[in-house]
């Protein structure tokens, strides 16, 4: 079977190499990590031009824009949902409206195109306050603040279109919900879907979840809040709800639903869809499965996923290496150095999210977040233990990092679980 995922970053990276174990790859664009991974190859041909059997697209902007319809329109298999579907990580009002009509619970929430009412609605929240562009951004168009003044000047600064342009032009207001984070992702077929094995995401940059919101900064898995007993209650209040109301609508879902989830004390609560692999989740998540990934994602573009489990094996955790100055302005073009001897270390694999080779031939920074830095083992302290080992043996100037990534892992419980995570 021949493969060609769509995208240039580590989670296409993750998923050329996962699909790689029993499938030919072809990634465009790709990036120079992916193009130094056997069994796999770049072009820059555009996806319409690639030959192949399936088309994955990891990316949530070309999903949005219609890619998959455009490829189905030729008569191509897709894993990836049409623009249509697209619409639950394309707009969050969108994703709240449909989950609200679907029974799903989440947090109270309003959509606003006028500053002065999203303020009044701010105003009548006891805080936390949680601010969130409507559009695309990237994952960094969230805001999480204690303070009122912080939230209204967000508010502002987003409707204005001077934070993320047209992306802000509209803002979800929300309470805040607390507990812990979990996130679920589920391969659908358009009628049923089978669960990918869950991660836990570190979005803020500093330690202690201190800083601003970043589109990851590590992931780990297996989840130990994650019990058979949570994942039943995600499936039953969240996931089958949320499909059959995409039926309901006449949307042919085939693809990744990735649920944001916080566990409170009342249960499981929906805080985002995601419309593609997460990233860094898909750099835990893919390596811990054991069974064949293309034949599984074909089924699924195919309408005869089935349902249930996918089959898992051992731990992962993941670290990323961002750019200095990320994620408000990263500084590019700094020589990374130390990836033959990270590599080198037992269980590791180091994927490339934002960097390009010169013409000198020296590999360079070329985005916010830079390699994300992956180890599996027989479980999760093993992982990370490799992860760290094989981060300490990268270098670029002013990089950044997380140095607690999965370190909550054995104590990270949510008060309702049982043992048995996944």
């Amino acid at each position: 079977m021949r493969v060609c995922v769509v995208g240039s970053g580590a989670r296409e990276h993750a998923l050329a190499v996962a699909l790689a174990r029993s499938a030919s790859v072809v990634v465009t664009p790709g990036n120079p990590g992916i193009a130094e991974s056997d069994g796999v190859d770049v072009t820059g041909a555009p996806p319409v031009e690639v030959g192949a059997d399936l088309v994955v697209v990891g990316p949530e902007a070309p999903l949005v824009a219609g890619l998959a319809d455009e490829l189905r329109s030729r008569g191509r298999r897709v894993l990836g949902p049409g623009r249509d579907g697209a619409r639950l990580e394309g707009s969050k009002a969108f994703m709240k409206e449909l989950a609200t009509a679907a029974g799903v619970p989440t947090a109270a929430w309003a959509s606003f195109g006028r500053a002065d009412d999203a303020v009044s609605f701010l105003r009548s929240l006891p805080g936390p306050y949680v601010v969130k562009t409507d559009g695309l951004a990237a994952g960094k168009g969230v805001l999480v603040t204690d303070e009122l003044s912080e939230a209204v000047a967000d508010v502002e600064a987003k409707l204005s279109g001077a934070s993320f342009g047209e992306a802000g032009r509209r803002v979800v207001v929300e309470e805040c919900l607390a507990g812990v984070e979990l996130s679920v992702l589920a391969l659908c077929d358009g009628e049923r879907f089978v669960l990918l094995p869950p991660a836990q995401d570190h979005k803020r940059l500093a330690d202690g979840d201190l800083g601003p919101n970043t589109g990851g900064m590590g992931a780990f898995s297996p989840v130990p809040g994650a019990s058979d007993e949570v994942l039943g209650r995600v499936v039953d209040e969240i996931l089958e709800p949320t499909v059959a109301e995409l039926r309901r609508r006449g949307v042919d879902y085939r693809g990744v639903l990735y649920a944001g989830l916080m566990l409170t004390e009342d249960g499981p609560k929906l805080i985002e869809y995601n419309v593609r692999f997460g990233d860094p989740e898909a750099e835990v998540v893919l390596p811990r499965c054991t069974v064949d990934l293309a034949e599984l994602f074909l089924s699924a573009a195919d309408g005869r996923v089935g349902s249930g489990d996918v089959p898992v094996a051992g731990a992962a955790a993941c670290v990323v290496l961002a750019a200095p100055g990320y994620p408000a302005a990263p500084v590019l073009g700094g020589a990374v150095s130390g990836l033959g001897s990270a590599g080198e270390v037992e269980g590791v694999t180091v994927y490339h999210a934002g960097t390009t080779r010169g013409e000198d031939g020296v590999l360079r920074v070329a985005g916010g977040r830079v390699l994300a830095v992956t180890g599996v083992g027989a479980d999760v302290g093993e992982a990370r233990s490799r992860a760290y080992e094989a981060v300490r043996r990268v270098g670029f100037e002013g990089m950044q990092l997380r140095t607690d990534i999965a370190s909550t892992a054995p104590s990270g419980e949510w008060p309702g679980a049982k043992e048995g995570a996944r």
